[in-house]
C-alpha cells in the first residue's frame, strides 16, 4: 500500500505519517516512512510517504503509483494529484492556505480546485479546521483528516485509536481521539 501525506508546514503531516506508519507497523507489515520537509516551518510544503507490505524495499512512490494522498490543503491536492493511481483515493482537508506567491499577488490561488480533481478520481473531503475548532484545539485537524482517510487505508479503528494514544502528546489524546472519531464518521 502507498500512502501519500502532503500539506503546509504545521498542519500535522509529519505526525500523521508517523501514526500511519504504526499501525502498519502493529498490524505485522514492513514499512517504510520517507519525509520531505522543504521549507516546513515558513509554511512551504511537506511530503511524506508511507509504504507498507510484506516486504517494502524503498520509501518514495513513483508518480501514478499512490494508493491514498491525503491533502491537508486545497492546493497541496492539485499539487500532487499526479501520484494517484487511476483508481487511488484523494482525501482532502477542505481549507484555503494561500503560498507566498499568493500573498505578495504574484500568483493567484486556483479557483475550483476540488471540482477539477472530483472530475480525475474519487475525492473525499472534510472540513478538518472547522471540526477541530469546533473541538476547541484547531491544532487537531490532522487528527480529523485521518480519521476519513482510515477508512480508505483500512484496519480497524481500535488499532488506529491504540497507536494515536500512544503518538500524540499524553495531555491530547482526549481530543485527538475525538477529532479522529469525526473523521471517522465523517
Amino acid at each position: 500500500m502507498n500512502i501519500m501525506v502532503v500539506g503546509v508546514g504545521g498542519q500535522g503531516t509529519l505526525l500523521t505519517s508517523r501514526i500511519i506508519g504504526r499501525t502498519a507497523l502493529a498490524q505485522g507489515f514492513d514499512v517504510k516512512l520517507s519525509e520531505v520537509h522543504g521549507m516546513a516551518q515558513r509554511g512551504g510544503s511537506v511530503v511524506t510517504f508511507v509504504r507498507y507490505g510484506e516486504r517494502v524495499y524503498e520509501p518514495v512512490v513513483e508518480e501514478g503509483e499512490v494508493d491514498v494522498l491525503i491533502a491537508f490543503e486545497r492546493l497541496e491536492a492539485l499539487r500532487y494529484a499526479h501520484f494517484l493511481k487511476k483508481d487511488g483515493t484523494l482525501i482532502v482537508n477542505d481549507c484555503r492556505i494561500e503560498p507566498m506567491t499568493v500573498v505578495i499577488g504574484a500568483a493567484e490561488y486556483p479557483e475550483g480546485i476540488l471540482e477539477a480533481l472530483s472530475a480525475e478520481h474519487t475525492v473525499r473531503t472534510v472540513d478538518g479546521s472547522a471540526v477541530a475548532r469546533s473541538l476547541g484545539n484547531s491544532r487537531v485537524l490532522n487528527s480529523v483528516v485521518l480519521g476519513l482517510a482510515a477508512r480508505e487505508i483500512g484496519f480497524e479503528k481500535d488499532a488506529w485509536l491504540s497507536v494515536l494514544r500512544e503518538t500524540v502528546p499524553p495531555k491530547t489524546v482526549a481530543v485527538n481521539e475525538a477529532a479522529f472519531n469525526a473523521g471517522y464518521g465523517a
